[in-house]
């Protein structure tokens, strides 16, 4: 990590953290690989995981947040923002990323973003 204010070397500024709806979610599309869905809660974290559900691969970003985890808007699974791993009786995860929130920036790990989970989408 870089001294205060610096730049954040290996880290690549997506947005400002008002930037992501309260309760909400943005999208970032990638080079290579599904899109990354940063979220908000309602307290103000931020958290990364890849927007696709573990289960059947609905959009993540279009889901309601509530504590700390989405609600899957194609079947309800809630994926836990945290670890991106569902709850309760429901199993599976989705790949989390490293976020960084410095002075209402928000940042994902820029070798993250270019090679984590990039496997091709299902057909």
């Amino acid at each position: 990590m870089s001294a205060p204010g610096g730049p954040l070397p290996d880290w690549t500024v997506i947005c400002r953290v008002d930037d992501i709806p309260l309760l909400g979610a943005r999208r970032v599309q990638r080079a290579h690989g599904a899109p990354v869905a940063l979220f908000r809660t309602g307290d103000d974290r931020i958290f990364a995981l890849l927007d696709r559900c573990p289960h059947k691969g609905g959009p993540l970003s279009q889901g309601i947040v509530a504590g700390d985890g989405v609600a899957c808007p194609l079947h309800n699974w809630t994926i836990g923002l945290d670890d991106g791993c569902a709850r309760g009786a429901d199993s599976g995860c989705t790949p989390s990323f490293a976020v960084q929130v410095r002075d209402g920036q928000v940042a994902l790990d820029a070798v993250q973003l270019l090679n984590h989970a990039v496997e091709p989408l299902p057909a």
